[in-house]
């Protein structure tokens, strides 16, 4: 089970690459528990936002200010709670986040290629599909020691969190 708060309430990063349905698991993860959501898209720096909308990826350097102002976020919701969708990609950057609040749990959203791809194509997003492959690359699996799971993107968001709750044993 899951290591919650006084409030018995959850912290959860919703985490993967773009376009595999952070924001849309994670609000329905944070309604089921009634809790804050947050989309860490919206912690980007302009300067962050403006590479990525050029189709530039971002460095580690560009990202550490980033992860440090959700692993902020991340503390100021360790007693109460909360979801935040980050794409967390590196072991490395998951540990920056856990220094926010060591109890948080990772909920890392998978899928195939082709359909990631066409979601991204669909969507408005700064983010273009053409950094795609970038993502892949950098992405590092959850290691055994991290708390969390992995989900396949393929069910509804509902269909996930319901699935992410009982695996969590939250439910």
């Amino acid at each position: 089970m899951v290591d919650s708060a006084e409030t018995g309430k959850p912290l959860v990063v919703v985490m993967g690459i773009s376009g595999v349905g952070k924001s849309a698991v994670g609000h329905e993860v944070a309604e089921r528990f009634d809790v804050t959501y947050a989309d860490g898209d919206d912690f980007h720096p302009a300067a962050n936002v403006a590479k990525m909308s050029a189709g530039e990826a971002l460095t580690d350097e560009d990202r550490w200010p980033w992860l440090e102002d959700i692993a902020v976020w991340l503390g100021e919701h360790d007693a109460t709670g909360g979801v935040i969708s980050c794409s967390a990609l590196k072991r490395s950057y998951r540990d920056v986040l856990r220094r926010g609040a060591e109890r948080v749990v990772f909920l890392h959203l998978t899928g195939d290629h082709d359909l990631i791809q066409e979601r991204m194509d669909g969507r408005d997003h700064f983010m273009p599909s053409s950094l795609l492959r970038s993502q892949e690359e950098t992405l590092e699996e959850l290691d055994p020691d991290e708390h969390g799971w992995a989900f396949d993107i393929t069910p509804s968001p509902e269909a996930i969190a319901d699935e992410f709750v009982e695996q969590a044993g939250l439910g």
